[in-house]
């Protein structure tokens, strides 16, 4: 099935099964934002960009802690290519919204409670989320305890778009697979040791500070070994 039928199928799918499930789940959402005004500051802030920042934050730690490694390169690889996966997916994501074209759910119901700016951009896949899921699952083969604090933020950021009101359920899970799907498929290709072996010829550049925690010998810097004396005056 080529990737244009696919997404037909999906928008039909959507429209026939998912739909109605779906909504009754954003309206328990939104039912749930409605009752809890004094999380409205944070959660639309997180749901905008505080979410995105914290994931951010994370993909810095992973570089530092990548470049202490034993497996120095091949980590820090990783790591470049969970940004170029959150990339990626965003811009196909573009693809799959136009196809799509879902509406958001402020659109079919006006009634509901919406905390961030109303857009026109396609409800489905979430943008966020996308971005999100790649960073989280790119993490994830890099270091399990930074990324499984990964996932669970882009779980609750993915939570936080509906709570919002601008995404359905199914938005948002679609955007954390279809990211984690770009960075799963970009991390354990081929690209990874390409990667790799552009990053050895770059530590080699004034750039191997940002590279490596490794220092530079320099002649200076090896140890002095200093002779001791023995009795009789020789030099041991």
């Amino acid at each position: 099935m080529r990737q244009h039928e696919a997404l037909i199928w999906l928008t039909a799918y959507l429209g026939r099964h998912g739909t109605a499930a779906d909504r009754a789940l954003f309206r328990d959402t939104d039912h749930l934002a409605a009752t809890t005004g004094w999380a409205h500051g944070f959660m639309a802030a997180y749901a905008l960009w505080g979410g995105l920042v914290a994931l951010a934050v994370i993909w810095v730690v992973c570089w530092l802690v990548a470049r202490r490694r034993d497996d120095a390169r091949r980590s820090l690889a990783a790591v470049v290519l969970t940004g170029v996966a959150a990339v990626a997916g965003l811009a196909l994501n573009q693809l799959a919204g136009a196809l799509v074209d879902r509406p958001r759910p402020y659109v079919a119901m006006p009634h509901v409670l919406v905390l961030l700016d109303r857009t026109g951009d396609p409800s489905f896949p979430s943008d966020h989320a996308v971005v999100a899921g790649a960073v989280a699952a790119g993490l994830l083969l890099v270091s399990r305890r930074w990324g499984s604090a990964a996932v669970v933020l882009a779980a609750f950021l993915a939570f936080a778009r509906v709570y919002c009101g601008v995404h359905y359920p199914l938005d948002v899970i679609g955007g954390l697979l279809l990211g984690a799907a770009v960075a799963a498929l970009l991390v354990l290709s081929a690209a990874r040791g390409a990667v790799a072996r552009l990053l050895a010829t770059l530590s080699r550049t004034p750039l191997r500070p940002v590279l490596t925690a490794t220092p530079t010998r320099t002649a200076g810097s090896y140890p002095v070994v200093r002779a001791e004396m023995v009795p009789g005056g020789r030099h041991r």
